[in-house]
C-alpha cells in the first residue's frame, strides 16, 4: 500500500502543480488512498521531494531529478540481471532468480512503485509476491516481463 500511495504521489506531482501536503493529501483521499498528514509528510521525506518555484513565484513539490533517474536504472538492472522466470498461482507471482538474487530483486520490486502489491517473500532464488488479485498478479507478470527485457 505504501509503494503505490508513494508511486502515485510521484505521478501526481509529475502531472499538476501541488504546493501543499493538505492538497496532496486530498488528491490521494479522492483516489481512495487513506493518509493521515504525518503519513504523507514521511512519504514526502522518504521520497526526497524538493520545492521548486514556477514562474509565478508559487512553490511546488518536485521529484529530485537526477537521483529518481539514476536510481530506477539500478533496480531495472537488478531485475534484468537477476530475475529467470516466473508464474502466477491465483493472487500470487512467483518469481525465479539466479541463485543468491532473490533479495535483490525483491528489494528492487518493493521499491518500484507497482500498484496493489501487498509485499514480497525471498529466499535464495524465488520470490513469492502477493497481489490483492489474480488480475494483478497478472499484471505484474506482464510489467515485469516488459522492464526486464
Amino acid at each position: 500500500m505504501k509503494k503505490g500511495r508513494q508511486g502515485r504521489i510521484l505521478e501526481l506531482i509529475a502531472e499538476r502543480p501541488i504546493e501543499t501536503q493538505e492538497e496532496l493529501s486530498e488528491l490521494l483521499r479522492k483516489e481512495g488512498y487513506s493518509a493521515a498528514q504525518a503519513t504523507i509528510s514521511r512519504d514526502i521525506k522518504s521520497l526526497r521531494l524538493l520545492k521548486a518555484t514556477d514562474g509565478e513565484g508559487r512553490q511546488h513539490y518536485i521529484a529530485p531529478p537526477e537521483r529518481a533517474v539514476k536510481d530506477r536504472e539500478k533496480l531495472l538492472r537488478v531485475l534484468r540481471e537477476g530475475l529467470s522466470g516466473m508464474d502466477t498461482a491465483g493472487h500470487l507471482l512467483v518469481l525465479r532468480t539466479l541463485p543468491g538474487m532473490a533479495n535483490a530483486v525483491a528489494m528492487a520490486i518493493d521499491e518500484l512503485p507497482f500498484e496493489r502489491l501487498v509485499g514480497t517473500l525471498a529466499g535464495d532464488d524465488t520470490i513469492l509476491c502477493a497481489m490483492k488479485t489474480e488480475g494483478d498478479a497478472e499484471k505484474l507478470k506482464r510489467e515485469l516481463r516488459k522492464l526486464s527485457s
